[in-house]
């Protein structure tokens, strides 16, 4: 059996509601003979629905990369960055987390520490970096480009061949339409449509989206 294929530990970093989406997702995926979290909370929450929380993980000490993946489940982007590359500095072993339900391409490329959240789509050619979340119900068209930490919310739409820098966050029901750039750290407000590229580190609301805000 390849280790790619071997049933491991999972321990998930940040246990809030996005920690739970992604320790069901690893449970689905039948890959995870033990999954348990970290958080800042432990030890007043050792609990979360019916997973221990079992440590705070705070000096990232005494790391398994042998039988363990980890996964960082903290929604701020620049929080999971941070965190999954204190990680990879010790040679730890990210998991890939993708919903049975969801719909993948084989022809797309998926990096680790990735969660593809439940009936999400990404169709052919896309190729999604490190750290990235495709929420609930989220489409990803063919060749799609997301870099390292990107976010895209619940029900959000990406049509062709659409761009998005690192560490950017797509809101819930929004739609991007063909071909258009979005740079790094830019947030696209929650049921926006986006018609024009997006420089970096912009906010943009609204239907059509307008520019509120530039560093």
């Amino acid at each position: 059996m390849s280790s790619l294929n071997m049933v491991k530990n999972l321990v998930i970093i940040g246990a809030g509601g996005h920690g739970k989406v992604a320790a069901e997702c690893a449970e689905l995926m039948g890959r995870y003979t033990n999954i348990c979290f970290w958080d800042g909370l432990y030890p007043q929450l050792t609990q979360v629905s019916h997973w221990p929380v079992v440590g705070t993980g705070a000096e990232f000490s005494g790391l398994d990369t042998v039988h363990t993946d980890y996964f960082v489940a903290i929604g701020h982007n620049i929080t999971r960055q941070k965190v999954t590359t204190q990680l990879l500095e010790q040679q730890c072993q990210m998991a890939t987390l993708i919903h049975p339900s969801a719909v993948v391409s084989p022809y797309s490329e998926i990096g680790e520490g990735t969660l593809i959240c439940a009936t999400a789509a990404v169709n052919i050619d896309t190729k999604i970096a490190r750290g990235c979340i495709v929420n609930t119900g989220a489409s990803v068209d063919h060749d799609n480009i997301l870099a390292s930490f990107v976010h895209i919310a619940p029900g959000a739409r990406l049509a062709g061949s659409v761009s998005i820098g690192e560490a950017s966050f797509i809101g819930i029901g929004s739609v991007i339409i063909p071909g258009k750039s979005i740079g790094k750290h830019c947030i696209l407000g929650a049921g926006s449509t986006l018609l024009h590229d997006l420089a970096d580190y912009s906010v943009a609301v609204g239907s059509p989206a307008k520019v509120i805000k530039q560093k």
